[in-house]
């Protein structure tokens, strides 16, 4: 379940979960997807869920929190996690171990490394969830870990190309 790469994250480890997608987009409005939270918004949940809530410093110790919805109304709001570092069109990390200022969450779950590079045809988008044990990676792969991070990356491809019209 676990697949290695070779990323600007550098080797995926042993409680990683990685999935990657050629997006056809350009770059630029993949990363506007990312870092302007209107965009979240329409695609940062696999649908029927939907988004109620996106906010998002891009800069390390910003805030990021997505609150997501259910399709009967339940909302999922756990802690703000943290931008870890960000490589602008390039590379975006994040966490939930920390709060925006680099203040410790109470549970956390685990953290982020999203690299856009270009690629013939498109944008070549790999997320990879990088875990501290192996029940929160299986933990994470039975939450749905690759279909619904697939689905996401596939609406974010839909998001970024109706921008590009």
């Amino acid at each position: 379940m676990t697949q290695a790469s070779n990323t600007a994250g550098g080797e995926a480890g042993e409680f990683d979960l990685t999935v990657t997608r050629l997006l056809k987009a350009p770059r630029e409005l993949v990363w506007r997807c990312w870092t302007e939270p209107q965009h979240l918004k329409e695609w940062f949940a696999p649908r029927p869920w939907t988004v109620s809530e996106a906010r998002v410093e891009m800069r390390p110790g910003g805030l990021f929190q997505i609150v997501m919805c259910s399709p009967e109304g339940e909302e999922m709001r756990g802690d703000p996690g943290s931008i870890l570092h960000v490589v602008e069109k390039e590379m975006i990390v994040l966490t939930d171990a920390l709060g925006p200022g680099w203040r410790p969450n109470k549970e956390p779950f685990f953290s982020a490394i999203v690299t856009l590079a270009d690629e013939a045809g498109g944008t070549r988008y790999t997320a990879r969830a990088l875990h501290k044990n192996d029940a929160d990676r299986e933990t994470h792969a039975k939450m749905g870990f690759m279909e619904g991070w697939g689905t996401c990356i596939d609406q974010l491809g839909e998001l970024a190309l109706r921008l590009a019209r």
